[in-house]
């Protein structure tokens, strides 16, 4: 298939699975034209991959993956992918906390301005 054929197989685009091949994720051939051509085992492959984009993975942290995208479901990991699944569910969650921290803030610096601008408006008491 060609690439604009995967890309729509895939619901991504021709310049994310160019990408893709240039990190080393995925692999075509070229037909006669020099047209990328792709087999039909690259739509699992990229569905895969995309999966773990979705998930919070970087391109770099895919790699340890090669050897399981291949199968409509995620095969078993390698301890290096399982190790970088772990490193990358740690990034998440501090982010989590972070973003956590920041609404909390926001919420609590909108209830203080509410509280004081209906004092304000209740005037003075007594």
């Amino acid at each position: 298939m060609l690439i604009g054929e995967l890309a729509r197989a895939t619901g991504t685009t021709a310049r994310a699975l160019r990408h893709y091949e240039q990190a080393g994720l995925i692999g075509s051939g070229r037909a006669p034209n020099g047209y990328r051509v792709y087999d039909e085992a690259a739509v699992v492959r990229v569905r895969n991959i995309r999966a773990l984009l979705e998930a919070g993975f970087t391109l770099e942290d895919v790699r340890p993956f090669l050897g399981c995208l291949d199968r409509d479901a995620l095969g078993p990991p390698s301890a290096g992918a399982l190790r970088i699944a772990r490193e990358r569910l740690a990034v998440l969650e501090r982010r989590i906390a972070a973003q956590t921290e920041a609404r909390d803030r926001l919420a609590a610096a909108i209830d203080a301005a509410q509280t004081a601008t209906v004092s304000r408006a209740q005037g003075p008491s007594g």
